[in-house]
């Protein structure tokens, strides 16, 4: 009897350590941080990571530690190239590779309630700030009561957390390490929402980082702080108001005293520095899968230069040992020619661009015999047939990019091949014959006459942003479309004036990249036409972001994309929900609301030879903060 009982007791044993609940924790550090531990400048590493830190496989090998990655940033207005590597990491949950899950990141666990009205999250026990301090539920309530729901820090409430109704969520801390979001309708996609937005309040952009770190910021609130001795330290500081004050200190560009949750945590003291430094987070919650914490790399150095071409040629040189922001794919050949010199080489990631540059026709265009006219779908589609795209994609794009229709690109959720070439072949011919169709008569000088008996005359106007050929693209534009008998007018304008004449519809035909296409869920704002630098629909999509206060009410079809985007947004079932939005993609296959010319184009990865562990495919896009869906935190230099 006794014998059997061992038995059962091994048995047991042998489970519970087949299981990891027996299993002894030991973990391994960067030299770096050893040596502050033997000077007794930081706990032991058991101390600093909490119960069950995340888990990163590396992408080829368990890395090495050290050393310093050196890349290239154009200054305080460039953050988004330093906040991507390291800042979005410190978030609560975060995308997968490819964009198509979320994954428990500074929570372990979360639920969601069958109405899809409430969220629960935990946070992983023992997890810290930078300085040491417990990260907890405060940290959150905190964000949310005293800086979110402060009219002086955020005039504005954000949209996400405001019913159709007006009203306002709720967060609720129910321990330590649990609290819950509590919605007063159903909001099904917000699991989306926290993966896909910010970080810390700053100066430049909102903040949605869904916390703070409260033992820290608090003492810059008058909330906490006496209003008196706020107003001392704003004078000293040279701010005029508290709420200044507040979010420079909350600003972890500016203020390398904030603790912070990232891999890396910025450490210089200016801006202005020719090499602006971050440093590992000796408190960063994630491990591989042999115990050793992340990131494997000790520092990242930013070279400041003057513009995008200087990234370029330090990159060319071998200066850089991994870039991915302003690597322009015009500069590809240069690279491929300077790579052994270089000692690097050339990874493509695929974009989630599925046009670069789109053509966008004002369907509010005030001009009324041009709106008559682009609101016309054979007019559109004439203008579509009319490209060479295949031309468009050799001479410009070293032919590495695809001709295709605005779509969403292949690999892309809710990819649809007819979408990709509805309307993108070149057929000139057929072109014409749509056009006669419309009674668009051809004049002696060779130009289309409109119903109102004058010249047809379309004016594009486009601007300059990073890496386009626009210039060269709408040269093209304008040849293809004359010799259907379209008399085409282009202007480039300051980027300024263009987003300008954007949101006040004045654009009548817009030119932008169609980008954010990784998963329409993320960011559907190309697709509804809500972000205005692609006016396709500026007015309509005014009056539904208002909620009819503002713009012009839409009808049939755009009415239609409005009403089913509303109900995606109501539905829980996620099959049903999968198939209203592809309603959606097939309204604009129908429609042919955003004309393309050449998508799905590779975005060049400048990476040293001995600098590892980063993925050969992957797709770059905004919301998923690429290269942070790369995980930067496994990246190392090989020694």
């Amino acid at each position: 009897m006794r014998k059997i009982q061992w038995i059962v007791l091994l048995l047991i044993l042998l489970t519970l350590l087949s299981n990891g609940l027996l299993a002894q924790k030991k973990y391994n550090e960067s030299p770096m941080l050893e040596s502050l531990v033997k000077q007794g400048k930081l706990p032991p590493i058991e101390k600093r990571l909490p119960k069950n830190p995340v888990v990163i496989k590396p992408y080829e090998e368990i890395g090495q530690y050290g050393g310093t990655w050196r890349r290239a940033w154009l200054g305080p207005g460039d953050r988004w190239g330093i906040a991507r590597l390291s800042i979005s990491a410190a978030n609560l949950l975060r995308f997968s590779s490819d964009g198509k899950k979320v994954l428990p990141w500074l929570v372990d666990k979360y639920t969601i309630s069958s109405d899809g009205r409430v969220y629960t999250f935990h946070i992983r026990e023992g997890i810290k700030w930078s300085d040491g301090t417990p990260f907890t539920t405060d940290d959150v309530i905190f964000w949310y009561e005293d800086i979110i729901c402060n009219k002086e820090l955020t005039p504005t409430m954000p949209a996400q957390f405001i019913s159709s109704k007006g009203e306002i969520a709720k967060f609720e801390k129910i321990d330590t390490y649990t609290f819950r979001i509590v919605f007063p309708e159903p909001k099904p996609l917000f699991i989306y929402d926290i993966p896909a937005q910010g970080w810390y309040i700053d100066n430049t952009y909102g903040s949605l980082s869904y916390y703070a770190p409260k033992h820290y910021l608090k003492q810059f609130h008058p909330k906490y702080t006496p209003q008196d001795e706020l107003d001392k330290l704003a004078k000293a500081g040279g701010f005029n108001k508290w709420y200044d004050l507040f979010k420079f200190k909350a600003d972890w560009l500016q203020n390398p005293d904030l603790p912070m949750t990232s891999p890396w945590k910025v450490v210089s003291k200016s801006t202005n520095d020719p090499v602006f430094i971050m440093e590992r987070n000796p408190y960063y919650f994630a491990i591989d899968p042999q115990g050793n914490q992340l990131p494997y790399i000790d520092r990242i150095a930013h070279y400041l230069v003057s513009d995008a071409e200087m990234v370029n040629m330090k990159a060319v040189a071998g200066e850089l040992d991994m870039m991915d922001r302003h690597t322009r794919l015009s500069n590809y050949t240069l690279f491929m020619q300077n790579k052994d010199k270089g000692n690097y080489r050339i990874i493509r990631w695929r974009s989630a661009v599925g046009a670069d540059p789109a053509i966008y026709l004002n369907q509010n265009v005030k001009d009324p015999v041009k709106r008559k006219l682009f609101q016309d779908v054979r007019f559109r589609q004439a203008l579509s047939l009319a490209i060479n795209r295949d031309e468009i994609n050799k001479i410009l794009y070293l032919g590495l990019g695809t001709p295709m229709q605005a779509a969403i690109p292949k690999g892309a959720s809710y990819y649809d091949p007819g979408w990709e070439k509805a309307y993108a072949q070149y057929d000139p011919q057929r072109a014409r014959k749509l056009l006669d169709l419309m009674g668009l008569k051809v004049g002696k000088d060779g130009f289309r006459i409109g119903p109102d008996g004058k010249p047809i005359e379309l004016i594009i106007s486009f601007t300059t942003y990073p890496g386009n050929a626009n210039i060269n693209v709408m040269e093209l534009i304008k040849s293809y479309w004359e010799a259907i008998g379209i008399k085409t007018i282009i202007k480039q304008i300051d980027r300024s004036l263009y987003t300008t004449n954007c949101n006040s519809g004045d654009i009548e035909i817009g030119v932008w990249v169609m980008d954010r296409c990784s998963n329409f869920i993320l960011s559907p704002g190309r697709i509804l036409g809500t972000i205005t630098d692609g006016p396709w629909a500026p007015l309509y999509a005014r009056w539904y972001w208002t909620k009819g206060k503002e713009g012009e009410e839409p009808t049939g079809d755009i009415k239609k994309l409005y009403d089913l985007w509303d109900e995606v947004n109501q539905t829980i079932d996620a099959k049903k929900r999968d198939q209203l939005i592809r309603q959606i993609v097939s309204l604009h296959k129908k429609n042919i609301w955003i004309i393309g010319t050449v998508g799905a184009l590779p975005q060049l990865v400048i990476v040293k030879n001995n600098f590892r562990n980063v993925p050969e495919d992957l797709i770059s896009d905004a919301p998923l903060f690429t290269p942070l869906n790369a995980f930067p935190e496994q990246f190392f230099i090989k020694q």
